[in-house]
């Protein structure tokens, strides 16, 4: 069962699954990314043959997910919003990991950012989102690139 079948296993209205899929995968691809970079960080400072290993196989992942995720979700949206999602979740990891302090300034110019690309991700984009619902429902003709 794919994603789109546990999500109408759920009993989410299929008017909805478009949005739910696009979630799922910004969360997925952020979480990746995140943990990926949690590796990454610690093989930097570390060395160890392990955590190359595993922010490679975790990497790997990603673009797995990543490439299973645009054949229901627009490539646009899901890649502003697992930025957004990883930019959040990195922000957190600094200030609560490695004591990263930031001045007010910053914070305003993150909000403002993080403000800006939701309006990119969420603004509606009528004939995207149209086509988009109409191929989960499997209304996309042969020949037609989706």
């Amino acid at each position: 069962m794919g994603i789109d079948g546990a999500v109408r296993a759920l009993g989410v209205p299929a008017s909805w699954h478009f949005y739910i899929i696009s979630l799922a995968a910004m969360l997925a691809l952020a979480g990746l990314d995140f943990v990926g970079a949690l590796f990454a960080k610690e093989w930097a400072e570390r060395q160890h043959a392990g955590f190359f290993l595993a922010g490679l196989l975790c990497f790997g992942v990603l673009f797995a997910v990543y490439a299973a995720s645009l054949r229901v979700a627009e490539l646009s949206v899901v890649t502003f919003g697992w930025i957004v999602f990883l930019q959040v979740g990195l922000l957190v990891l600094d200030r609560v990991r490695y004591g990263v302090e930031l001045p007010p300034g910053k914070w305003v110019a993150i909000a403002v950012i993080l403000v800006l690309q939701a309006y990119l991700v969420l603004a509606p984009n009528t004939a995207t989102a149209e086509h988009s619902a109409d191929h989960l429902a499997g209304h996309v003709h042969e020949g037609t690139s989706p």
